[in-house]
């Protein structure tokens, strides 16, 4: 009889968004035509951009006519999108040829698929609260994971320390759900940590076009980075391609562990599991890069961050501890008076109709911790914030 992938018995059920559903249908089912004002997923609200969508509708014209079809694509990405993204680098002082670049399908997708490229044998480090498909995806590949955790003593960004020894090591920048943003001075400890050991970062770059202060969109404007970073990003929240699903990787042809390139490593990867993103889709992410698509998207941007405005103005009045916000899409707010983070979740949807996310999902010290999502309408948003002032105000 064949045998099964053991380590998915490890797996923690996942409860936080299915708890969330389950809570918010029961309310809905109990109290018929009540509006909730939803700001837990981390879904966009507003449209693709116009340029993005001109490009797609010609894209899907070039696929009606002979002299214009696409067949397969290249299973790294066009190269004209690969130097696309690699100019787009150069905003950032960080020089990219082509080659290290890769276009995929977003982000969730590289952050599990680039497990392939290390052995079960290497030792996992991932800085809590965290994105929770970091944790299982190591444990379905029956990876030991060190837990890092963090908190407001050294404001959710953790450093590293001569003790810790591991091989990935997994950072998220503006960070997702607390917000927290690195500096160049924090990333250098860590670039530097990895080289000492040996070790690969796995940079998560998904927020970067929600920065707005002087601090590092890329681990590779790090120096020493090319020799111990892979670098992995989106669209999604950047141009709204939650449903249209393109992303890139970036990984520098310095990286070698063991005398093996990991570029070359992932080059095949790709070409063996992979045929690629679709031509249409890598024509809406190009036109991303445009300089009208580049006006569109921060457009949009600047109307996410006006509602993460909005909901500050209101924790800042009630003198509430928050992070995020800023730099980011999210708000990783202290829950009020010492309550747990779902206790505060049903006392949101019950009293105020308001749906948040509770900490504790995100691993053990995010409990007494509270996320919210800025990519709502912004009149919901508004209104949300106007119920959370009133009810905390009691």
């Amino acid at each position: 009889m064949i045998r099964l992938n053991e380590n998915y018995q490890n797996l923690k059920d996942s409860y936080l968004f299915y708890n969330i559903a389950q809570k918010t249908k029961e309310y809905l089912e109990e109290n018929p035509g009540k509006k909730l004002y939803r700001m837990g997923i981390g879904d966009v609200s507003l449209p693709l951009a116009s340029a993005v969508c001109t490009a797609l509708h010609t894209a899907v014209d070039d696929q009606s006519k002979k002299e214009s079809f696409h067949g397969y694509m290249p299973e790294c990405g066009a190269p004209s999108l690969r130097q696309t993204i690699a100019d787009y680098y150069k905003k950032r002082n960080v020089k990219l040829s082509p080659e290290e670049v890769f276009v995929s399908s977003g982000a969730s997708d590289e952050l599990g698929d680039i497990l392939d490229l290390f052995s079960k044998e290497s030792t996992a480090l991932i800085m809590e609260p965290a994105y929770p498909a970091y944790v299982d995806a190591n444990i379905m590949a029956g990876r030991k994971i060190i837990h890092l955790p963090s908190g407001e003593a050294n404001g959710f960004l953790p450093g590293p320390s001569a003790e810790l020894d591991a091989d990935l090591i997994y950072i998220c920048s503006p960070n997702n759900p607390t917000g927290a943003v690195f500096t160049k001075e924090q990333l250098k400890e860590w670039v530097d940590f990895a080289n000492e050991r040996g070790a690969i970062i796995i940079f998560d770059a998904a927020y970067e076009a929600f920065i707005e202060e002087n601090l590092p969109h890329s681990i590779f404007e790090i120096e020493g980075a090319r020799s111990c970073a892979i670098e992995i990003c989106s669209l999604s929240k950047t141009a709204g391609f939650t449903g249209t699903r393109v992303g890139y990787t970036v990984i520098p042809k310095d990286l070698e562990r063991g005398g093996q390139n990991v570029n070359a490593m992932w080059v095949r990867n790709r070409t063996t599991k992979t045929n690629g993103v679709s031509y249409i889709l890598q024509r809406g992410g190009a036109a991303v890069f445009t300089p009208e698509g580049q006006e569109q998207i921060h457009r949009n941007i600047a109307i996410y961050k006006n509602n993460a405005k909005v909901l500050m103005k209101v924790l800042d009045e009630l003198g509430i501890t928050y992070f995020g916000g800023k730099n980011a899409p999210y708000i990783w707010m202290k829950c009020p008076n010492g309550m747990g983070s779902w206790e505060f979740f049903d006392l949101l949807l019950r009293e105020i109709q308001v749906v948040g996310t509770p900490g504790e999902g995100f691993g053990a010290c995010g409990e007494g911790y509270f996320r919210f999502s800025t990519f709502g309408d912004p009149e919901d948003t508004k209104e949300a914030a106007r119920r959370i002032k009133e009810l905390l105000s009691k």
